[in-house]
């Protein structure tokens, strides 16, 4: 079964997460509290993906539940490729 990707959404969503990575930094994504020092706030990946879906047209359809959970993986993927580089260019 092929998986279900609204490129759109993704690229929504991708612009708004470099929006905010410009203006609050890659702290703001992660979590302040907790035994482990790079984690992803969950709650931060869905506000990106809610702003993303809200900016669509009203006329368009309402992306497919897979395609939304599949944008919800890329943008964590993607803020676990600045958690690695900003440990490589701190010498974590």
């Amino acid at each position: 079964m092929a998986d279900i990707i609204d490129l759109s959404l993704l690229a929504d969503a991708r612009r708004y997460l470099h929006k905010l990575l410009d203006a609050r930094g890659l702290s703001y994504f992660l979590q302040k509290d907790g035994h482990r020092l790079f984690h992803i706030e969950p709650a931060k990946v869905d506000l990106v993906v809610r702003t993303a879906l809200r900016s669509r047209d009203d006329e368009s359809p309402a992306p497919h539940p897979k395609a939304v959970e599949h944008c919800r993986k890329e943008i964590r993927r993607e803020l676990i490729r600045h958690v690695a580089s900003a440990m490589l260019q701190t010498g974590l």
